[in-house]
């Protein structure tokens, strides 16, 4: 009898955990479902981020899956449809959704709910390496099988934790994997934040964003974080030439010699050594 309750309650627990795999993985068959895009929505939190502006942030990318530009996009792809999981970062990451399938209005809308409900997070630090290494490896574990990898990353200033960007960023360009950038550049941080920088938008050019198609979409105005987040979102998901937007808002990725990517490292050693 002993092993037989033994056995049972070994099957029980074999169930459980597959019931959770379902749960967490949708697709669990041998091959991955096919779709025209996985995409990493990587959002800054660190405490640099006051309240409100993260709340505005939140709010864009809720108001984006709801925008019939948005839906368009991803039902005019050659599968018509597309997979998101989003992630919070300062020091460290975290996945708040895991990854999800949208095909349409319903999926989309059903995705901005669960973005919605997601309490406000802050993590101290700021570590785009860590982030971009964390992210990388969320593909490995994706149930789907993408045309495109991009990651699309946030932030409100340079690396100060982990390995230098650039280093994290050609390993991740190394895997196929794009990386677009969307530097937050509100005028009062510059003032009150020391770890702020007046050219943040040159930092992620030339030492975060990577890989084939890579740009950058900055906000320096706390009203337009909804119109830039729908921008690049629809921009990445539908795959249009970047030469067809705003070159006052977007930017290509290049590099330039004599840019130094250490700032944000030389900065945060400067605050240690007062």
């Amino acid at each position: 009898m002993p092993r037989l309750r033994s056995v049972s309650a070994a099957m029980k627990l074999g169930s459980a955990l597959l019931a959770c795999a379902c749960l967490l993985g949708g697709n669990t068959s041998a091959e991955p479902l096919s779709v025209d895009l996985e995409l990493v929505l990587a959002v800054d939190v660190s405490y640099s981020m006051e309240l409100d502006e993260q709340r505005l942030q939140r709010q864009g990318y809720v108001a984006a899956f709801l925008q019939p530009a948005l839906i368009e996009a991803i039902e005019n792809g050659p599968f018509g449809r597309i997979a998101v999981t989003y992630v919070e970062w300062g020091g460290s990451a975290v996945q708040v959704t895991p990854w999800t399938l949208i095909d349409g209005r319903s999926t989309a809308a059903q995705y901005s709910e669960l973005l919605r409900r997601q309490p406000i997070r802050r993590i101290a630090f700021t570590s785009i390496s860590n982030t971009l290494a964390f992210t990388r490896r969320l593909f490995d574990y994706s149930p789907f099988a993408g045309s495109r990898r991009v990651i699309d990353i946030s932030g409100d200033g340079p690396n100060n934790s982990g390995v230098p960007a650039p280093v994290a960023r050609n390993s991740t360009v190394a895997r196929g994997i794009t990386i677009d950038g969307l530097p937050i550049m509100l005028k009062t941080h510059v003032a009150f934040d020391s770890a702020a920088i007046p050219d943040l938008d040159a930092y992620y050019r030339e030492c975060v964003i990577g890989g084939d198609g890579a740009f950058l979409v900055k906000v320096t105005d706390s009203g337009a974080f909804a119109s830039a987040i729908l921008r690049k979102l629809v921009t990445e998901i539908s795959g249009l030439e970047i030469s067809r937007l705003s070159p006052a808002m977007v930017h290509r990725a290049q590099v330039t010699q004599g840019y130094n990517c250490f700032i944000g490292e030389e900065m945060q050693e400067r605050m240690i050594g007062k």
